[in-house]
């Protein structure tokens, strides 16, 4: 049976971030993941995993200036001191959050440069990455995202992320399949799940309804058949539920949406 990770960066609207944790808890969920915890003390996020007996699986390193547009920094020419001042800090979380892996955002193309022209940026940071997170056995994974939800990122397929693991050449560096991405950009996700997860390289999961990032059993996309597959491959990791509820702030709020979640149960 998967495992499913609360994103509390998406789901529970209806609390404030830090009381998401006991939300989370008390609908079953045993792991969470979220995009950042920089504005809360490592200490705090800590205690609160700790009081509600959960497992912090998966946060994003520093994404440079996210207010202002930015998303990531590792393939940006010119930012490498800046990405690898992130990478101490984003360590640093995941030892006191006791999580294994750490999602390190490409970025976005700068103007006028082409994928070929940063890739070599891309993949030395990605290395510089991979060395830092090694002695602490952490995981450093790498995320393609569609260009309809983030126009102009540098990493949009499957293969193009696998393709740049052998070119990294780090053990330690992984992919992170979120199969709503997948779905939008390249579709047939039955067959990229057989031919990636068995291949040991796809570190995390993450699944939303396809098109509009709700639940996921709203929309095209028949996960209970791709829950199946991939028990039926032995997949080991975390499925991260990276969704906005369609409920929202609604009477029931994210909880009234979960019948997707006792059903695979």
């Amino acid at each position: 049976m998967p495992r499913f990770a609360a994103n509390l960066s998406l789901l529970y609207p209806e609390f404030d971030f830090l009381d998401r944790f006991a939300a989370a808890a008390r609908d079953g969920f045993r792991a969470v993941e979220f995009l950042f915890p920089y504005a809360h003390p490592p200490a705090e996020l800590a205690a609160r995993l700790q009081a509600h007996g959960l497992e912090q699986v998966l946060f994003n390193a520093p994404p440079g200036q996210w207010d202002a547009g930015e998303r990531g920094t590792a393939c940006l020419p010119g930012r490498e001191a800046e990405f690898r001042a992130g990478m101490v800090q984003a360590i640093d979380y995941a030892q006191a959050l006791q999580s294994p892996r750490i999602h390190v955002m490409a970025g976005l193309l700068p103007a006028g440069r082409t994928r070929g022209e940063v890739r070599a940026t891309y993949v030395a940071n990605l290395r510089v990455a991979a060395a830092m997170a090694a002695p602490h056995g952490l995981q450093i994974l790498i995320e393609p995202i569609n260009g309809r939800d983030m126009p102009g990122y540098f990493l949009n397929r499957q293969d193009e992320a696998h393709a740049l693991l052998a070119e990294i050449g780090a053990p330690n560096v992984q992919v992170q399949m979120d199969l709503y991405h997948c779905q939008i950009v390249e579709g047939d996700l039955a067959t990229q799940i057989r031919q990636y997860v068995p291949t040991g390289r796809v570190g995390h999961i993450q699944i939303a309804g396809v098109p509009e990032r709700h639940e996921p059993d709203v929309g095209e996309v028949h996960y209970p058949y791709l829950f199946q597959l991939l028990d039926e491959l032995g997949y080991p990791g975390w499925i991260g539920c990276e969704y906005r509820p369609a409920r929202g702030l609604g009477p029931g709020g994210t909880t009234a949406g979960l019948g997707w979640l006792h059903q695979s149960r």
